[in-house]
């Protein structure tokens, strides 16, 4: 299946970077299984940014590989400046014409079109985080719940830096390769050369290399600068006929350089991609552990395999070997089967015939409250009468932790032109309530989010979930959420009690990016709440007409004021503890 794909990265398209490479190497091979790849990416160069705008001229963005939606800025994990507003409007130009399947972001730790891409998306998102260090932003943590609500996937390019993304954006990460072209990469007829990443803060690396050379008459020594303004060191003069500094930023400038070395000692500190592509080169690498506390280690190993010629060889197809697999083929093969399957997530499209078109028009509230709840003093016979005098023809009994007041309340509704659905509000033990409808007996509390979903569907019942993203309730993390998609029957996309309506709309927007059943309710707790918040559906018997109703269901959204209902909830139970 071809799928529209975005790839996102923070960083300027017109200079080398590490992760620019990655994003390029990855795109070109997901191009080859036959998918349609854009990149979104800023640029410091006049034409890539005319090309850009002409680009969105378009009405189809997907012949178009690479899109410059504006000027590049410096970022860093300390930056503040925030993403041009011009940067911003053609982000937003590009995510709606391009109607991408997958929006794939990388490093979103940075205030960056990364970040504001994966915020934004309204198709799947996936998210890639390379360094540690680039994991400061957004600040506020009620933010970064945010993206995660809206991150499908986390992925990372090492198990350290999955560990510590995971402090910042918790979730369930996969860890993926950096990738290599190794056909760029490839082991060539080896020259007794030594090449050492220089890092100005890790001079004893190389110092003790260098020292080494003095002892070796044949070899010679290349340190290796990736990345501008690193420094230049200092060579001893005996050694600089056979020492030499090599300024090398992207891979192809890397290659003739890697393909004929023999040995490769990269920085502690340094880039993994250019580790990675010693490897693919067939060079034997000098990492021991504990290097960074002893660089001299570096030096013994280097002065074993330049000893042991056949040890050198061998590590050097061990290399080799290794870097085959993780090829930027393979990563994009691993991407491809993970677009597949977040794929899955969505739910087909609603039908548009109507199996009960031939039925009555009801108003439904979905969530209420009686005096069975421990903050909620309603009678169940006056909620009976309030929901009838204010129209709704069906309604459900929602209470905390409690299954009385709806078994009071069938009791009491028969005779009544009022459908009432038994449930219950249930609370497990970290994240949060989970509401079960149609259910025959009470549901313990302080089971597990997947347990409680087991407990109602071993009733027939159907799970409900209320305020998904209202951060003032308990609520589900991200990755529990993403992790139990399948299981959840109706999904509440507007709730009256909500003090913050846009965590309603947020609902509303996971709703129609899954293509799940939607629900509304007042959550009263109050009369004066009933009804606030509800559905107008065809009148239905039983959970399986229940659902076929609400997909041709209107949400109906017909607000009091908070703090009027917020009030008489207050003085009710004031009134309840003088009694």
């Amino acid at each position: 299946m071809t799928l529209r794909i975005c790839l996102v990265t923070p960083f300027s398209w017109s200079q080398p970077h590490d992760v620019n490479e990655h994003v390029a190497g990855v795109a070109g091979e997901l191009r080859e299984l036959g998918h349609r790849v854009t990149v979104l990416a800023p640029s410091g160069h006049a034409a890539d940014l005319l090309a850009g705008r002409r680009a969105l001229l378009d009405d189809d963005l997907s012949d178009a590989e690479v899109i410059a939606v504006g000027p590049a800025i410096p970022i860093s994990r300390r930056s503040s400046m925030g993403v041009p507003v011009g940067a911003r409007a053609n982000l937003a130009i590009s995510l709606a014409k391009g109607r991408f399947d997958v929006v794939h972001g990388v490093e979103p730790g940075l205030p960056s079109l990364s970040y504001l891409a994966l915020r934004d998306a309204p198709s799947l998102a996936v998210a890639t985080f390379f360094s540690s260090e680039r994991l400061g932003y957004p600040p506020g943590r009620a933010q970064r719940a945010r993206l995660l609500g809206r991150v499908d996937a986390l992925l990372a390019t090492s198990a350290e830096t999955a560990r510590e993304a995971s402090e910042r954006f918790p979730g369930d990460y996969r860890v993926i390769s950096a990738g290599v072209d190794a056909e760029l990469f490839h082991p060539t007829e080896k020259r007794d050369r030594i090449v050492v990443e220089w890092r100005p803060d890790e001079r004893p690396l190389a110092r003790g290399v260098l020292r080494l050379l003095r002892h070796l008459s044949d070899w010679e020594i290349v340190l290796l600068r990736t990345k501008p303004l690193s420094g230049r060191p200092s060579i001893p003069a005996a050694l600089r006929r056979r020492a030499h500094v090599r300024t090398a930023r992207n891979g192809a400038a890397r290659a003739t350089l890697l393909n004929e070395t023999s040995i490769f000692v990269p920085a502690p500190g340094g880039l993994r991609r250019v580790a990675l592509e010693a490897a693919a080169a067939g060079a034997a690498i000098v990492s021991p552990p504990g290097v960074a506390e002893q660089p001299e280690l570096a030096a013994a190993g280097v002065a074993r395999l330049i000893e042991n010629g056949e040890l050198r060889r061998k590590l050097g197809e061990k290399a080799r070997r290794e870097a085959e697999g993780q090829t930027f083929a393979r990563v994009a093969g691993e991407l491809d089967e993970l677009y597949t399957g977040l794929g899955r997530r969505r739910r087909g499209p609603r039908r548009v015939t109507d199996p009960l078109g031939d039925r009555d028009w009801v108003v439904c509230d979905l969530h209420m409250h009686t005096s069975w709840s421990w903050d909620c003093s309603t009678n169940v016979d006056e909620l009976l009468d309030h929901a009838e005098a204010e129209g709704l023809g069906a309604i459900a009994i929602t209470d905390h932790n409690a299954f009385g007041g709806a078994l009071e309340a069938i009791e009491l509704a028969r005779g009544r032109p009022l459908t009432v659905i038994p449930g219950e509000e249930v609370k497990t033990d970290r994240h949060g309530e989970v509401i079960g409808l149609f259910l025959s007996s009470e549901i313990p509390r302080g089971m597990s989010f997947a347990d409680t979903i087991q407990a109602i569907r071993g009733q027939g019942g159907l799970v409900y979930l209320p305020h998904p993203f209202d951060r003032m309730h308990a609520v589900p993390d991200a990755a529990t959420l993403h992790r139990h998609l399948a299981d959840i029957d109706v999904f509440e996309v507007y709730n009256a009690k909500l003090l913050f309506d846009a965590n309603n709309d947020e609902a509303l927007r996971f709703a129609r990016k899954y293509n799940l059943t939607m629900g509304a309710g007042s959550d009263a707790h109050v009369l004066q709440g009933i009804g606030t918040g509800a559905l107008r559906m065809r009148a239905f018997e039983g959970p399986e007409e229940f659902l076929m109703s609400l997909r041709s269901a209107e949400i109906l959204r017909r607000p009091k004021s908070l703090v009027f209902l917020q009030s008489l909830k207050w003085m009710a139970q004031a009134k309840e503890r003088v009694r």
